[in-house]
């Protein structure tokens, strides 16, 4: 089982920055891929952005030249840098990652989102 753990969300004024946290945990064998998701209300799920392990990072063009994604593999913890924030950000961020352990092989996980607001 793994469980991923999201931080860092809030409330921000347009053009100001965060910065979310997601940490790994569990008995994961090895990290595949770990991303960023965000849902506003009453749209679909849609990628952000996303780093397979000791791949190349791919954004949503939405948020090219705004956005960073990073990891720090010996935290199992990936980060999302938002910079230049829009109303139209406003969303629940999910972690995403895929993972493989013992018991599932690989496996979809998800944490339990953290809500990021842009509003003056």
């Amino acid at each position: 089982q793994v469980q991923l753990v999201e931080s860092g969300g809030g409330l921000v004024q347009p053009g100001g920055s965060l910065r979310l946290s997601c940490a790994a945990s569990g008995s994961m064998l090895q990290i595949n891929y770990m991303g960023w998701y965000r849902q506003a209300p009453g749209n679909q799920r849609e990628l952000v952005a996303g780093m397979p392990s000791g791949g190349i990072a791919h954004y949503a063009d939405s948020v090219k030249g705004r956005f960073t994604i990073s990891r720090d593999n010996a935290k199992n913890t990936m980060y999302l840098q938002m910079n230049s924030l829009k109303p139209e950000d406003t969303a629940v961020y999910y972690c995403h990652s895929n993972a493989r352990t013992q018991s599932r092989g690989d496996y979809d996980y998800w944490g339990q989102g953290t809500q990021v607001t842009v509003s003056s």
